[in-house]
């Protein structure tokens, strides 16, 4: 197995895991949508939904249905077959695979295995939330030129009201020391809704991870807290506005991936206000 994943890696190398090309910028960002948004339809859909949403990104997450009627999966594992059709739909519809994940790793084989799909499909960026194997991520991220992010998700309330300490990710200053003294194609994903879960504020936490910040989740929540509800930016508590004033600031370079949480069943029009309150502030 580590065999054939170290030769898939090797292989994978051989191609150029470029920068998100200029032409896909809309007012200075890089903004789409995380398909997970779109988890109630195929990976195909997804795609098309983005565009008809205003963005021409998108950020895969493993477990999708590739297409309507279809068995294949949206992995990296995935057959060559199911891989080509994939990235030919996404070519089709004029949309760019930036990021993958949210994905875990196991050991360094898995990791090496995912870097060499994100490396094959020219992706940006790997989402992931396997701090435990930083050093292989390091290494890969290094070999194929692929940056990884670390996600935050909400902090986990055990059922006596306090925090579970054993799920530390969710707070910026325990991804800046995972990452901080690591090559800076490491570094983190910021979800600025996740951190109002956690009442943080999400000015602040992008301030913590100046520097570090590859990939940005965005979504607003109703209130802070575990229980609120996701709204559309500048309808809730989370400042927007000024996360997105910081990685202005910040000169952030990478990709915005919206996530709306809600509404599953017909979500365009949340993402598509999102996205227009993304280039409404120009870069």
């Amino acid at each position: 197995m580590r065999l054939l994943t170290l030769l898939a890696l090797a292989a994978a190398a051989c191609v150029s895991a470029e920068p998100i090309p200029e032409s896909y910028r809309q007012n200075g960002w890089f903004v789409g949508a995380q398909a997970y948004t779109f988890k109630e339809f195929s990976f195909f859909e997804a795609i098309a939904k983005t565009k008809e949403a205003g963005g021409n990104v998108i950020e895969l997450f493993p477990g999708q249905t590739l297409k309507p009627g279809s068995k294949d999966k949206v992995h990296h594992t995935m057959s060559d077959a199911a891989f080509a059709e994939m990235k030919a739909e996404l070519d089709r519809q004029g949309v760019r695979a930036v990021n993958y994940g949210v994905v875990g790793a196991k050991n360094a084989d898995e990791v090496n295995q995912i870097m060499a799909f994100a490396k094959k499909l020219g992706l940006y960026s790997v989402c992931t939330e396997s701090t435990e194997q930083i050093a292989a991520w390091e290494k890969a991220a290094i070999e194929t030129d692929v940056k990884v992010a670390f996600h935050e998700h909400g902090s986990r309330p055990t059922k006596d009201g306090k925090i579970d300490t054993k799920y530390k990710v969710w707070h910026p200053l325990y991804i800046l020391g995972v990452v901080e003294s690591r090559d800076h194609r490491v570094g983190a994903c910021a979800d600025i809704g996740h951190w109002a879960t956690s009442d943080l504020s999400s000015v602040w936490c992008l301030k913590v991870l100046e520097g570090r910040i590859i990939s940005v989740h965005l979504k607003d929540k109703s209130e802070f807290g575990h229980k609120a509800g996701v709204v559309v930016a500048g309808k809730g508590v989370v400042d927007v506005d000024g996360c997105l004033k910081e990685l202005i600031r910040q000169k952030f370079d990478g990709h915005i991936s919206v996530e709306h949480e809600a509404d599953w069943k017909d979500s365009v029009p949340q993402v598509k206000a999102d996205i227009d309150f993304v280039k409404a502030h120009a870069k």
